[in-house]
């Protein structure tokens, strides 16, 4: 009993933390792992086998991990999968961004639709979803929303609809592959689902609200998205191949991203899992551009990684005293017999949560939580965890702060001069989630039951 309040506390203690944003998050979890580690499977449980299984180092031995042959994926403790195919898609977008490949992208497609506002915004919110279905959103966002405010001032426009719908667009493409955001990654690694799981799952539930969002956006900036320059008035156009630093190096990072989801499609057959995926697509990107590779390295995110692994050991506390069975078993006795009900519970607190707290540790936590749900209430295991992709990776959108990548777009228009405030970000995205939610419980209802 000692060791699952004290377990709580912890992990109570590292959420409040990450929220008020006081100490770094990664320092957080550190934190609050090293504490797991010591005093509850230390001092209370005296515990070395939940050491191990929470470090979970064994894994590296296993040729399951590199090649999945048979059964599962280690889903205990650290995923470390997660933590190198992330480590690999960082390197490999450094070395896209340093070749000047996003923003020749995004400069293209405006000349393409002729610098028509209207034209860009909708094109926009169809890129940021795409993108993100396979580059990490934050990227995304980082580019598109730096080139949304140079094309706004360029034709004198206010960049602020736009970006919020970019923003939003980049979290639900995120959603509908196993790769897009983090929450879909880790529980890809930990469920062993294939890239096309997600994309015949929650790639169509993301595709159908894609549109919706679209025509929402539209009606709710329509009446915002028009230029200011005078009829007659001469404007010079940047040309997208004045972004491209180096036409080698943009050909290189061209093709790996290209390997990349040739291999990400395809490892369902293959048998490489995304820890060999990435690892492979990272030594591709470094051995390619030797000059630049120490560069390229030292820009990965580290402190995220970092993150990744002190969250994973402090649910893994949860886990190995049982605190995480014992919400599943509430999580049961609420909804009882009732699998819709079920659904709705997990697909809305998931959604609800995720706005407020960081969507990554609470999809981690409840992973072991729907396993759970699973195995006691004979509900497909499959369909609980396209409910909490969709959850977690949509409940995001709502606010501000529920997903970095809203964050850093806010934080883009900010330097701009344009300040986006809760009021106003929750007054258009706040809505655009509550759709998506909602057509997402009616697709899993009719498809699944």
């Amino acid at each position: 009993m000692a060791a699952q309040i004290i377990a709580v506390i912890i992990f109570v203690l590292m959420f409040l933390l990450i929220v008020t944003e006081k100490i770094p998050r990664h320092f957080v979890t550190l934190g609050c792992g090293a504490l797991m580690l010591i005093v509850v499977f230390g001092i209370c449980m005296k515990s070395k086998s939940a050491v191990m299984d929470t470090l979970n180092i064994k894994t590296f031995a296993d040729p399951n991990f590199w090649i999945l042959r048979t059964g599962e994926e280690s889903s205990s403790g650290i995923n470390w999968a997660t933590i190198i195919f992330i480590f690999g898609m960082m390197v490999m977008v450094e070395g896209m961004a340093k070749a000047g490949f996003f923003r020749w992208l995004c400069l293209g497609i405006a000349k393409a639709v002729k610098y028509k506002v209207t034209s860009i915004f909708i094109t926009f919110m169809i890129m940021s979803f795409i993108l993100a279905m396979f580059i990490d959103s934050i990227t995304v966002i980082l580019f598109l929303a730096a080139v949304t405010v140079e094309l706004s001032v360029l034709l004198k426009f206010s960049p602020v609809p736009m970006i919020i719908a970019e923003i939003f667009c980049a979290n639900l493409g995120g959603s509908a592959t196993m790769c897009g955001d983090p929450p879909n990654i880790i529980i890809g690694t930990s469920l062993s689902y294939t890239f096309g799981d997600f994309v015949v799952n929650t790639g169509l539930i993301a595709v159908i609200s894609m549109i919706f969002v679209v025509l929402y956006f539209y009606i709710v900036f329509r009446k915002h998205l028009k230029s200011e320059v005078a009829s007659g008035e001469k404007i010079k156009y940047p040309e997208p191949k004045e972004a491209i630093t180096s036409k080698k190096s943009f050909a290189i990072s061209c093709v790996i991203f290209g390997i990349a989801v040739v291999l990400l499609v395809t490892h369902a057959m293959t048998g490489l899992t995304v820890a060999t995926i990435g690892l492979f697509i990272a030594a591709l990107t470094l051995i390619t551009t030797p000059r630049h590779a120490l560069e390229l390295l030292k820009k990965v995110d580290y402190e995220t990684l970092f993150f990744f692994i002190g969250l994973f050991v402090v649910v893994g506390g949860l886990e190995q005293t049982g605190i995480l069975e014992l919400i599943a078993k509430f999580i049961a006795y609420i909804s009882g017999d009732k699998i819709l009900l079920m659904i709705a519970i997990v697909l809305w607190i998931s959604a609800i949560a995720s706005a407020f707290i960081d969507n990554i540790p609470f999809a981690a936590t409840m992973i072991p939580v729907i396993k759970t749900l699973s195995a006691t209430m004979g509900v497909d295991l499959t369909v609980l965890a396209w409910t909490l992709a969709m959850g977690t990776d949509i409940g995001g959108s709502a606010t501000p702060i529920g997903a970095s990548a809203n964050v850093v777009g806010i934080s883009a228009a900010a330097k701009s001069g344009h300040m986006i405030g809760w009021g106003k970000y929750c007054k258009y995205a706040a809505p655009a989630t509550i759709i998506v939610i909602g057509i997402s419980m009616a697709i899993i209802y009719v498809r699944y039951f």
